[in-house]
């Protein structure tokens, strides 16, 4: 059984308890479809983490952006979040960061954080005619933080949701699992009335992060 997490984004709060439930679900076995760092403050704690347990990890746009010194084209509020967690991330957490992958093939799984024509920053719409031009397969990426599941013909495809930014209307972190050949979709409370509170005492208002209590497509980025 392999656990699936994506679109962590700083958000640590949302990241312990997801991996609490992998853990009472005896998942050891955990890789995450990118985007550890952006819009949240415990950028350090994700990354401790995650290098701890050895969760293997694609490059997602945000961690793109922060490995490479680069802004975000589209958002000035993705970039201040990005200009806080450049000042606060360790060397040791940079350098990690900068070894991600663009794309990984793994235990018979095809991962990348946005898709298969653009890796890093394509806003996947699944459908069977897209995959049919890949090949079979079990494919999964993340990026659009909304949970999907769709059936190929021999395989399958999957976006687990945004464990540290949901935005399909359900503010529980999201996750899944993979076990022989099945995708399973998961979400769990967590408390996001603190990760507030800590953007509160980096220097952010609400507007950065009211999202995580209605899980909108706000920062849709």
């Amino acid at each position: 059984m392999i656990g699936l997490i994506s679109d962590i984004h700083g958000n640590y709060e949302a990241l312990k308890v997801v991996l609490q439930r992998l853990d009472s679900m005896n998942v050891t076995d955990i890789v995450c479809m990118g985007d550890v760092v952006g819009y949240y403050s415990q950028v350090n704690e994700c990354c401790d983490e995650l290098r701890k347990r050895n969760i293997r990890s694609v490059m997602g746009n945000h961690d793109y952006y922060m490995a490479n010194n680069e802004r975000c084209p589209r958002s000035q509020s993705v970039n201040d979040c990005l200009e806080y967690q450049r000042k606060v991330i360790t060397k040791e957490n940079l350098e990690w960061v900068k070894s991600f992958p663009d794309h990984m093939e793994y235990k018979g799984l095809n991962i990348v954080h946005g898709g298969w024509m653009d890796h890093i920053d394509e806003y996947l719409e699944p459908n069977e005619a897209y995959f049919s031009k890949l090949g079979n397969g079990y494919y999964v990426s993340g990026h659009n933080h909304v949970q999907c599941l769709l059936e190929l013909k021999d395989g399958g495809y999957c976006n687990p949701g945004s464990v540290g930014q949901p935005r399909d209307g359900d503010n529980r972190a999201a996750f899944a699992v993979f076990n022989e050949g099945e995708f399973e979709l998961y979400r769990v409370e967590y408390d996001y009335e603190t990760v507030g509170r800590l953007m509160d005492a980096a220097g952010f208002n609400p507007y950065y992060y009211g999202c995580l209590r209605d899980a909108s497509k706000r920062l849709h980025v």
